[in-house]
């Protein structure tokens, strides 16, 4: 992706969020130079990977392949190992009409996918063989706003704004817009996108950015290469 796509998209983003009257947290608009200067005190923001997420999976078709992310709040590993302190993660997605999150599922990442307002959110899911991975013929069980939903392969959830699904280890799961845009809240166990994400196809999780224009703002794959 070229980076005067990822500050169009961020532009385009935060004013959609502003939209439904959320807004985000100060070191969202931090300036690259900024953020250099404050990365002391923002150590936790940096290990954590809090922040700007915008990816292309590698495809190069962002409006068709993509997805939107902002991760508000992060525990790391070892409060998660440790079982106790902040074993929580919190952020916020946009999908855009038709543009896919292909299929994936997680190693140890519980998630409430909440679709926060905008059009219809849907959601195709799969289960998993006796070795966790991908069953084409193997539906599961998860939970839409409490209520326990036997799901068959292949079927998709349409969430209205309000409602949402809880997903588990094991649960393959793809989505997507339908009908407009759709404002998304995720809140997860500790997320940790460098290793608990498993495609069912082999694509990667994060953009190649090429450097066309300045940053507006750092993406969270940039931290380590500029902080």
């Amino acid at each position: 992706m070229k980076r005067s796509e990822v500050n169009a998209i961020m532009a385009e983003a935060d004013a959609f969020i502003r939209s439904f009257g959320f807004s985000l947290p100060p070191f969202a608009y931090w300036t690259p130079e900024a953020f250099k200067a404050r990365a002391a005190e923002a150590r936790h923001v940096i290990d954590a990977r809090c922040g700007w997420d915008i990816t292309d999976y590698g495809a190069g078709r962002y409006d068709e392949m993509g997805l939107f992310l902002f991760t508000l709040r992060n525990g790391l590993l070892s409060d998660l190992t440790a079982g106790r302190g902040m074993c929580y993660a919190e952020k916020l997605l946009i999908s855009k009409q038709d543009q896919l999150s292909p299929m994936h599922t997680h190693v140890i990442k519980a998630e409430d996918i909440i679709n926060r307002g905008g059009a219809t959110l849907v959601v195709e899911l799969f289960g998993s063989d006796d070795a966790g991975h991908f069953a084409e013929d193997r539906g599961g069980r998860v939970w839409c706003d409490g209520i326990a939903v036997d799901y068959a392969p292949g079927q998709k959830l349409r969430l209205a704004p309000g409602e949402s699904v809880t997903l588990r280890p094991g649960d393959w799961h793809a989505f997507w817009g339908e009908g407009g845009d759709v404002l998304i809240g995720e809140v997860s166990t500790v997320n940790d996108d460098e290793t608990d994400n498993i495609f069912r196809e082999p694509i990667g999780r994060f953009a190649e950015i090429e450097e066309d224009v300045a940053p507006t703002h750092l993406l969270v794959s940039d931290y380590a290469r500029w902080l």
